[in-house]
């Protein structure tokens, strides 16, 4: 009922840029925050941005200055802009939204399917 649906990943060289979309839609009530999750293959999936309704944002560490995330409240959709990206950004890119849809109560985390990010050194 309720679907994520990544666009943007694709293979890039080391310096290039990429932006990624992730667009929520389905029986939504209200989204609290959305946000960007990778994982590298052996390793833990990790937050890589995230952003509530209000536009407060957080950043892990080994991103901030190159990506930014940004969203449109009006059409249920989160971006995130990569610059500057480094073979260590390789990795799938996972959307996540903390929300609650109509027929429930409380509120829920969503993922999308993922979209691989390669990025050629």
């Amino acid at each position: 009922q309720v679907q994520l649906v990544e666009s943007g990943g694709g293979l890039v060289q080391a310096g290039g840029s990429l932006r990624l979309s992730c667009a929520a839609s389905g029986s939504i009530f209200s989204i609290y925050a959305m946000g960007w999750y990778r994982q590298a293959p052996g390793k833990q999936r990790e937050l890589v941005a995230r952003i509530t309704s209000g536009g407060s944002t957080n950043y892990a560490d080994s991103v901030k200055g190159r990506f930014t995330i940004s969203r449109d409240n009006a059409k249920n959709t989160v971006y995130l802009q990569m610059n500057s990206l480094k073979p260590e950004d390789t990795a799938v890119y996972y959307c996540n939204a903390d929300l609650q849809k109509y027929s429930s109560s409380t509120r829920a985390d969503y993922w999308g399917q993922g979209t691989q990010v390669t990025v050629s050194s």
